[in-house]
C-alpha cells in the first residue's frame, strides 16, 4: 500500500461563504504544510472574511476547513483555539485597564509551554520595558506587538496575523517585520495578511492572492517578486 501522505496543517477546499446575498469567498483552496504563508490582495477582496471563517467567526455555506486533519467547520472559536490555532485580528482587540504582564498572565497556556512570559520579553523587549503600562497607555506598536504576544502565549501550531502592520510608523512596522522572521526561525507556522509584497517575500514562503472572494494566483517568493503584471493587476503596484 503506499504511504499515506501526514495532515497539512491548514487544508481549505472549496469554501463558500456570504453576507446576505453577496457571495464573499467563492470556492477558496488554500493549505499549508508549514512555515509561513501570505495572503495579499486589495481591500475589500475577502481576505478577513477567510481569516474569520477560519477561527470559527462566521458560518461557512459549505466546503472544508481542516487544520492538522480536523474538520473546524461547526466548532465554535473556543473549540478551535483549543486546538492549537491563534489569531491576532484587525484593531488588536486589548483590554485598556490591564497591564502587559497581565495580558500574558490570561493567555497563558500550561507549565510545559513553548512561550513563556519570559520568553515573550526575550523576543519583545519593548514589551518586557512597558510590562507595567496598561493597554491604553500603549503606543500602537506596542499595542500590535502586546496582541501578537497574547495570541503566542496559548502556543497555538498556526498563528493567523491580519493586517499586523497597517497603520504603524514605518520604524514599528520594520520591528513587527523583525520579530515575524524570529518567530519563523524557531518554526512557528503564520498565515500572515498585509500589503507590503517586499516584507512578504522575504519571511514567506508561499504566497496567494485573493481577488473577489477567489483565489487568482499562487506562487513562491521568487515568483510573486518577478510576476510585476500579477503585482499590477491585482494589487495596484
Amino acid at each position: 500500500m503506499p504511504e499515506r501522505r501526514p495532515a497539512d496543517l491548514l487544508e481549505i477546499r472549496g469554501l463558500n461563504i456570504f453576507y446576505g446575498g453577496s457571495h464573499a469567498l467563492q470556492g477558496v483552496d488554500l493549505r499549508i504544510e508549514h512555515g509561513v504563508l501570505s495572503l495579499v490582495g486589495r481591500n475589500g477582496m475577502g481576505k478577513t472574511t477567510l481569516c474569520k471563517a477560519i477561527v470559527g467567526l462566521l458560518p461557512v455555506a459549505s466546503g472544508s476547513i481542516r487544520f492538522m486533519g480536523e474538520e473546524l467547520v461547526g466548532r465554535t472559536p473556543a473549540e478551535i483555539a483549543q486546538i492549537g490555532l491563534g489569531y491576532v485580528p484587525q484593531g488588536r482587540r486589548l483590554w485598556p485597564s490591564l497591564t502587559v504582564e497581565e495580558h500574558l498572565r490570561l493567555a497563558a497556556g500550561n507549565d510545559r509551554s513553548r512561550w513563556t512570559i519570559a520568553r515573550i520579553y526575550e523576543t519583545f523587549p519593548r514589551l518586557a520595558e512597558r510590562r507595567n503600562n496598561r493597554g491604553n497607555q500603549l503606543s500602537g506598536g506596542e499595542q500590535q506587538m502586546l496582541a501578537i504576544a497574547r495570541a503566542l502565549m496559548t502556543n497555538p501550531r498556526l498563528i493567523i496575523l491580519d493586517e499586523a502592520t497597517e497603520g504603524l510608523a514605518p520604524l514599528i512596522r520594520e520591528e513587527i517585520w523583525r520579530c515575524l522572521e524570529l518567530l519563523r526561525k524557531s518554526g512557528q507556522s503564520i498565515l500572515v495578511i498585509d500589503k507590503n509584497v517586499d516584507a512578504l517575500t522575504r519571511i514567506a514562503d508561499r504566497h496567494y492572492i485573493i481577488e473577489r472572494g477567489r483565489v487568482v494566483w499562487t506562487g513562491n517568493s521568487r515568483d510573486l517578486a518577478s510576476a510585476i503584471d500579477i503585482q499590477h493587476r491585482y494589487l495596484g503596484i
